[in-house]
Formats: structure tokens, C-alpha cells, sequence
């Protein structure tokens, strides 16, 4: 049987391969916006696990705070030192404690600046010899009396005299004293005491309410109160009860400069001021340093 011819053999002709195309590159994505910390929000806010600043950003640094002169307390002080703008209360058993050999490092350091002290009330009459022993110049230092004191001292003990509030709260803010120390009766008002720290915002330097002990347990708005008691001879136990900070547990123990010194006869004796200055509200007393 005859066998037709077979036709054309059909080859396959390869296709080529797709190739798989570039995909374009995402779009970078933002960044996440930073959450700034609580206290990059604003100088006055704190972590309460940690020391504040000084309350005041835009101070200087060397006027936000002072340093005491003792490295030890220094370590617990909010910003390093004696905050500046702001008010600072030493609650003491009695006067003489050693609440001005403790505070002579820095009111010593101020008058190197050219800077005055004033001092409201103080219990007693300073001693120029031993403010001299201590770096403390009495030219440049004024005490400032109620004339409620000066007609008798025992009314320290009440209320405090209107005139005095009002020229301390005048010197807080005129902002050109160095220091302010201000020895107030324990019956002072709430409300004299929000005004005394709001006029302490305008003066640069440090402002040092001293009052008695029992007030520890009465709120206050001074954002740094201290418990002084003596532990021994020239030595000084500090309990800060209220920083912008964690709370100190242990108190602190200072060794304090030696109370009695040895007068040198052949030295001048620091001159002590004797202008007599009436105002309306003021008294400066005569002789007085």
C-alpha cells in the first residue's frame, strides 16, 4: 500500500523569558517625631527622681546658683548651690546654731563681686570681728530693724512689723542686693510669704528666710527649706526636707569653721557703717553693721 508523503515537521520556536521589571524604590519615610522630654518643656518642670535645675533657664550660669562651699551639701542641691531667685528657708531651734558660719562661704563670694548683703532683723547685733574672721566685710553690709524690734526686742516674737515686710519685699525686687537674710517670727502670714517669692523671682542672688523649727511641719512656698541643729562643737547636721528632687533620707553633717578666734590687736577692726537712714517704711540702725 502506498504510504503518502509525509508533510513539514513543525519546530517550536522558543519564546523569550519575560524579565522581571525594577521596582521603584519607596518613598523614604518620615521620621518619627521626638517626644522631648518633660524637662526640655520648660526649665521649671523636673523628673522627681532626679535633682531640678535651677528654676530659671535664661540666668546665667553662674548666677543660677552659688556654691555653698561645702562640696558635700553642694551634691544635694538642686542646680549645684544656693538657688538664685528663689527663696531658701533654714528653720532653726535657736539662733546661733551656726546658720551664718554656714552661709559665710557665699556671702564672702558675693561681696567679691562687688555685691552689698542685707540683712532684716537679725537678733542680735553682728560682730564685725568675727564677720572679718569669717571673709564677711561689714562696708559692705546693711541690717535693716523694724521699729517695732528697736522699741523692744521681744516683739520679734509676733507678728511680723508691716514696714519690715515691705522693705524686704522692695529689696527682693530691686534685684541689686547680693544677698538678702531676713530673721522672721514664726506668725507670718500665707499670704506674705507667696508674695516674698514672687518678688524673689527679681532678685539675683539668693534670698534666706530664717525662722523657727516648728514651722517644719506648715507649708511654705520656698522651693528649698533646710532643718539645721548642731551636732556637736563646729559641727552642723542639715535635714533637707524640700528640694526639687527625691527626698534625702540620711541628714547631712558639715564641719563648720571654728566659732572662737584669736583677735590680732595690732589689726584695724573692719569698719562698720554708721549712717542712719528713716524712710516711711524702713530704719537702718546707726552703728550697726
Amino acid at each position: 500500500v502506498p504510504v503518502a508523503a509525509a508533510g513539514p515537521v513543525c519546530q517550536a520556536v522558543p519564546q523569550p523569558v519575560p524579565q522581571p521589571q525594577p521596582q521603584p524604590e519607596p518613598a523614604p519615610q518620615p521620621a518619627p517625631h521626638a517626644v522631648p522630654s518633660p524637662e526640655q518643656l520648660h526649665p521649671a518642670l523636673w523628673r522627681a527622681a532626679a535633682l531640678g535645675r535651677p528654676s530659671f533657664a535664661w540666668a546665667a550660669a553662674d548666677r543660677a546658683a552659688l556654691a555653698s562651699g561645702f562640696a558635700e551639701l553642694d551634691a544635694q542641691l538642686p542646680g549645684g548651690g544656693w538657688p538664685a531667685q528663689a527663696l531658701t528657708e533654714l528653720l532653726l531651734p535657736h539662733a546661733g546654731v551656726g546658720e551664718l558660719r554656714l552661709l559665710a562661704p557665699v556671702l564672702a563670694a558675693l561681696q567679691a563681686r562687688q555685691r552689698c548683703l542685707i540683712w532684716f532683723d537679725p537678733p542680735a547685733t553682728p560682730c564685725a570681728w568675727a564677720l572679718g574672721a569669717l571673709g564677711i566685710q561689714t562696708r559692705d553690709l546693711v541690717v535693716v530693724r523694724s521699729r517695732a524690734v528697736l522699741k523692744s526686742p521681744q516683739a520679734r516674737r509676733l507678728l511680723p512689723a508691716a514696714d519690715i515686710l515691705w522693705a524686704l519685699e522692695q529689696t527682693l525686687k530691686s534685684g541689686h542686693a547680693g544677698a538678702v537674710l531676713a530673721w522672721l517670727p514664726a506668725r507670718l502670714p500665707a499670704d506674705a510669704l507667696r508674695r516674698l517669692q514672687l518678688a524673689a523671682q527679681a532678685h539675683d542672688g539668693p534670698a534666706f528666710l530664717l525662722r523657727d523649727a516648728q514651722e517644719r511641719c506648715r507649708p511654705s512656698p520656698a522651693p528649698l527649706r533646710l532643718l539645721l541643729t548642731s551636732s556637736g562643737p563646729d559641727r552642723l547636721q542639715l535635714q533637707l526636707f524640700k528640694r526639687r528632687g527625691p527626698p534625702l533620707l540620711q541628714p547631712l553633717t558639715l564641719a563648720l569653721p571654728p566659732a572662737l578666734f584669736v583677735a590680732d590687736d595690732d589689726a584695724d577692726p573692719p569698719p562698720v557703717p554708721s549712717t542712719t537712714l528713716s524712710a516711711a517704711a524702713t530704719h537702718f540702725d546707726e552703728g550697726n553693721p
